[in-house]
């Protein structure tokens, strides 16, 4: 069965730092584009940033430029997939997801169309 987890969520403050992981359970991260998206109350699902299969090809939304880095690990031989977050904002918080799809970087991370894998959600809450 094809699972996808996310690890890191938590409360932090603004300006402050997250580190989100996305791991497989059931088969390998290798061949897939990965994307990270999230949804705050009341609004649509958006892609964050996304990252290609083997080729290191990044996409970024002009919301996470510069704040956010996402790469690729290998961890105990496992392909980890992360999401660096910092500089915080209020308007950051939200339930953030992992996806994967046999895609290109650019239509995964415009839900276009939607993924086909996703995980559970962590939940990103930024506030003093």
């Amino acid at each position: 069965q094809v699972q996808l987890v996310e690890s890191g969520g938590g409360l932090v403050q603004p300006g402050g730092s997250l580190r989100l992981s996305c791991a497989a359970s059931g088969f390998t991260l290798d061949h897939y584009v990965i994307g990270w998206f999230r949804q705050a109350p009341g609004k649509e699902r958006e892609g964050v940033s996304c990252i290609s299969s083997s080729d290191g090809e990044t996409s970024y939304a002009d919301s996470a430029k510069g704040r956010f880095t996402i790469s690729r690990e290998r961890v105990n031989g496992k392909n980890t997939v992360y999401l660096q977050m910092n500089s915080l904002k209020h308007e950051d918080t939200a339930v953030y997801y992992c996806a994967a799809d046999w895609t290109v970087v650019q239509r995964m991370c415009g839900l276009a169309p939607p993924p086909r894998y996703w995980g559970q959600g962590t939940q990103v809450t930024v506030s003093a």
